[in-house]
């Protein structure tokens, strides 16, 4: 095999695996037993639950054992994770009391978190439209805490990065506002932390341009779903895309 053609094969997603997948025990609709049915019909060998927890969330051990009911009855790989907030600057998460049921955590940053507090997309979007916040300090503030988040959620189980910078678009910012300086830093705590990045179907994000720095930067890259819908498992345009 020559150089360039073992390169396409190394940087290929494998779509038979789908690495964000959720079930009726939080934002999906479906059980984990339907979403496994729905996995096995579209051909993945793969397939792990992370479902959006908080430090109310008490239904660990339950979602825990029915991924494990549902391990016997397929060939497929199932792995038990949890979707965690980053609630504060320094990358402080909103983790459950007990992660002993997981086998990773999935790290996302649905919110901007600054000094001040929390800020939601429409908060964000009526600052920046104001110039009460720069489009650098979103920037800037959103791959700090990413790269924060990773690193506190490394301390405690294997790590997943979910929709990386979707926050972007929903504030009206377009992906080309991050630097490649900040695409660096992102890059150097997931190698270190030893993190892969979710490709979201579901967030048609990263865009193809970060997917290209990404793999350029040796950062593992994992197609997900962030499927709320068993129909919706495994199936992918967007990721055929990048």
């Amino acid at each position: 095999m020559v150089g360039a053609e073992r390169e396409m094969v190394i940087e290929a997603l494998d779509l038979t695996v789908d690495a964000h997948v959720h079930t009726g025990f939080a934002a999906g609709r479906d059980s984990v037993g339907v979403v496994v049915s729905a996995a096995d019909r579209a051909g993945l060998t793969a397939l792990t639950f992370a479902d959006q927890v908080t430090p109310e969330t008490t239904w660990l051990p339950a979602y825990a054992d029915a991924v494990r009911r549902a391990q016997v009855r397929t060939e497929m790989t199932l792995r038990v994770a949890a979707e965690v907030e980053v609630v504060q600057p320094d990358g402080w998460l909103a983790l459950p009391a007990d992660l002993g049921q997981l086998e990773a955590v999935s790290v996302a940053v649905s919110r901007l978190p600054l000094a001040a507090g929390l800020l939601g997309a429409r908060e964000v979007r009526a600052m920046l439209a104001t110039g009460e916040l720069a489009a650098e300090q979103v920037t800037e503030g959103l791959v700090a805490a990413t790269v924060r988040g990773l690193e506190r959620a490394s301390r405690y189980a294997p790590t997943q990065l979910a929709r990386p910078l979707s926050l972007l678009a929903q504030v009206g910012l377009d992906e080309a506002a991050i630097q490649p300086d900040m695409v660096d830093a992102l890059a150097a705590a997931c190698r270190e932390t030893g993190t892969i990045v979710e490709v979201s179907e579901a967030w048609r994000c990263p865009s193809a341009r970060i997917v290209a720095l990404l793999r350029a930067a040796r950062v593992t890259l994992v197609p997900a779903s962030d499927a709320r819908y068993a129909a919706e498992v495994g199936h992918w345009q967007y990721l055929r895309r990048v």
